[in-house]
């Protein structure tokens, strides 16, 4: 018999003993090989059958995916997701111009389509996928004239910034850099687009990182996430790589109009 634990004032509210609140499962580490999301797919648990068809949102024919499994708390499941949601993109693994629901994202990931739908709703805001109506979210495609828009306006903002920097920053800071970029060229040299991104996102990070000021970081960083989908083949990858070494050398040597050229250039060839 179940005894009913209680306090001299009567019984104790049961929903004290509730069931911990669901985790999602991301991987700390992919096999080689993988993409992002196959990682997440072999690396979480997935939910019972029947669970896609939440508020409404349908699969319309979306292929089955393989049942994810674990390692992440809910507290911090939505931004875990934003995290892998972003990635994927900026690896080419989430399509432009494709519709993905969130309880299918939901099984890949092994969490329910709530996380999902509200990491989602933030790409929404941030421009990355616009909603459609009862079906999910489709990742926006950019044409070449808008990527050329947000190349200009990266490079109005981070051109005078870099020049700023290449004539303050002393050389021993800059030559603290390189073991950044040069991860940036081993990942390019993988031909892996969402493990590239991530190196790309740590150079520019710490060099714009030097300014001291977060504001200009989030804004570069905001611009760099609304021009993906990244370039995919491994040779502009390795070009693009190649650049990050040549601008620490140029710095290191305080070579303005070097730095001035590889900086202007790096952002003419990034769309």
């Amino acid at each position: 018999m179940t005894r009913v634990p209680t306090t001299r004032g009567g019984p104790v509210d049961q929903r004290a003993y509730a069931a911990p609140a669901e985790t999602a499962r991301v991987p700390a580490q992919s096999r080689s090989g993988e993409t992002r999301l196959e990682a997440v797919v072999r690396e979480a648990g997935g939910h019972p059958a029947g669970t896609s068809a939440v508020r409404g949102e349908h699969t319309h024919g979306e292929r089955p995916v393989p049942q994810p499994r674990p390692a992440v708390q809910r507290a911090s499941v939505r931004g875990q997701i934003l995290d892998a949601l972003r990635t994927a993109l900026m690896g080419g693994e989430l399509l432009p111009g494709e519709v993905y629901s969130a309880p299918v994202l939901g099984e890949r990931f092994g969490v329910s389509a709530t996380p999902v739908r509200e990491a989602m709703q933030q790409l929404a805001l941030e421009g990355a996928v616009e909603v459609v109506p009862n079906r999910g979210f489709r990742v926006v495609e950019r044409g070449a004239r808008e990527l050329a828009e947000l190349a200009e306006v990266r490079a109005l903002i981070e051109v005078p910034v870099m020049m700023r920097l290449a004539r303050s920053v002393p050389a021993e800071r800059w030559a603290a850099l390189r073991p950044l970029a040069e991860e940036s060229v081993r990942a390019a040299a993988t031909g892996c687009r969402a493990t590239y991104a991530e190196a790309d996102r740590a150079f520019h990070r710490a060099v714009l990182g030097l300014a001291g000021n977060e504001q200009l970081v989030q804004i570069a960083e905001d611009l760099r996430r609304r021009a993906v989908p990244l370039r995919g083949a491994r040779a502009e990858m390795m070009s693009d790589a190649a650049e990050h070494t040549a601008l620490l050398e140029a710095l290191v040597a305080r070579d303005l109009e070097a730095v001035r050229a590889l900086v202007a250039g790096h952002f003419a060839d990034a769309w």
